[in-house]
């Protein structure tokens, strides 16, 4: 795992692109898109044990 972390300002961007491309997706679309992101970020990511903390993290408090 990478010690590489975002700034608040990167976060932003990101949560901007995130917000845009789902209102692109549109709300018929939203849910494919999100879980195709989330495999293709798992991909990425390259560590299914780390990719399982952030899905228990993402469910806290929603």
């Amino acid at each position: 795992m990478s010690d590489q972390q975002l700034t608040i300002g990167g976060l932003e961007t990101v949560y901007d692109a995130l917000a845009t491309a789902i209102d692109q997706a549109g709300a018929d679309k939203a849910q494919l898109f999100l879980v195709k992101l989330a495999l293709l970020n798992a991909k990425a990511l390259a560590d299914e044990n780390l990719f399982q903390q952030q899905i228990s993290v993402a469910l806290q408090d929603l």
